[in-house]
């Protein structure tokens, strides 16, 4: 059985979230229809031969893929700009081991780069001062074709300066320059916090709480910027008491869950903004005797893999961290002068993905909570 990439989107295919907006098919959707591996399908899909897969594993990835209309990610334009087998892309994060993010946005860039016959070259700096330099410096010693400059938490870098006089493209991953000398991707997170709140509101709730990451960075930052702002445009006065500061993690969030609970007027949904949260947040809910979501609602962010486990299934925002690979890439091999290009700072959507734990507020709270 031969994958057809042409083949249409379906929107209700088994087993995939639904996505507002627009559709999201991925390897991992494929895996899990297919029973086997992300690593599995990558193989077929790339029909890599190098590890022995069955006959009937293959055409059952094959087969799903198909039927969920799996589309292959193609660059309009950059076959007649195909680089060279041997070309090099520097990849420069400062921390890969602690968060899945960063794996996952190189796995991005490993993905598109590979595609085009390019090699990527990873080098993980530990925000050391030192060490920093030194790795872009050997990048450059090595005449790559271009830079990427990654970070594990979106925010502004100062690059060495070495970088300024390069003559290859620099891209900025998850970061950005003020003033912008560089094409840069970030999420797009106020707009994630709006939307998932507002995803609240479309259900009739009033009273909603919200567990922040620690406030210092600027994802929490612009997630409850988000929340305030689908507050205020929905005429929802803004309650300081229903904002509770997390530092990301499960307990975190089954701590500040039950001080929102504790509250004499407590929510009847909480924005968890992040899905370790959430997980925490699950914990002291039930524990509490409450359902989800008959009792309270609960929506996440990131849409991370214990999203779609957890019972029952979390709503919650992907954050575009392949995505953001993807677009790095393209930046680098679109236009062998895009670093004369004027520099962009692009905010990729984090869109959001319907599960079980979102539903109208109990009748008993509609009129306390309005």
């Amino acid at each position: 059985m031969a994958y057809d990439p042409t083949l249409p989107t379906k929107p209700d295919a088994p087993g995939i979230g639904k996505v507002a907006g627009k559709r999201r098919v991925t390897m991992q959707d494929i895996a899990r229809v297919a029973g086997c591996s992300q690593s599995t399908v990558s193989f077929v899909l790339n029909d890599n031969n190098s590890v022995k897969i069955s006959d009937n594993t293959r055409d059952r990835v094959l087969r799903v893929a198909n039927d969920l209309g799996y589309r292959q990610a193609t660059l309009a334009g950059l076959e007649r700009s195909r680089p060279r087998a041997d070309d090099i892309i520097g990849f420069a994060i400062d921390k890969i081991s602690t968060s899945p993010e960063g794996i996952v946005a190189l796995d991005g860039v490993k993905q598109m780069a590979r595609r085009m016959g390019a090699l990527v070259l990873a080098s993980e700096t530990d925000n050391d001062p030192a060490l920093e330099p030194r790795a872009l410096q050997t990048f450059l010693n090595m005449d790559v074709r271009a830079i990427i400059y990654a970070c594990i938490f979106t925010r502004e870098v100062q690059l060495p300066e070495l970088l300024a006089h390069a003559k290859i493209p620099i891209i900025l991953l998850n970061c950005y320059e003020q003033p912008a000398r560089y094409p840069s991707v970030v999420p797009g997170e106020t707009a994630g916090g709006h939307r998932a709140t507002n995803t609240l509101i479309a259900s009739g709730h009033r009273r909603i709480g919200t567990i922040t990451g620690e406030i210092f960075m600027e994802a929490a930052q612009d997630r409850l910027q988000g929340y305030r702002t689908a507050l205020a445009t929905a005429d929802i006065p803004f309650a300081p008491e229903l904002v509770a500061e997390g530092d990301w993690s499960p307990s975190a969030g089954y701590r500040e869950t039950r001080s929102l609970m504790a509250l004499d007027d407590p929510p009847t949904a909480i924005f968890c903004q992040n899905d370790r949260m959430a997980i925490g947040c699950y914990d002291a809910l039930k524990e509490m005797g409450l359902r989800i979501p008959e009792d309270i609602s609960v929506i996440g962010y990131d849409d991370a893999e214990i999203a779609r486990h957890l019972s029952p299934p979390l709503t919650s925002l992907i954050l575009p961290s392949r995505e953001m690979g993807r677009w790095a890439i393209e930046q680098t091999l679109r236009d062998p002068d895009v670093g004369r290009q004027p520099p962009l700072l692009v905010k990729l959507e984090c869109e959001l993905v319907e599960r079980a734990s979102v539903a109208p507020p109990p009748p008993h709270r509609k009129s306390s909570s309005a």
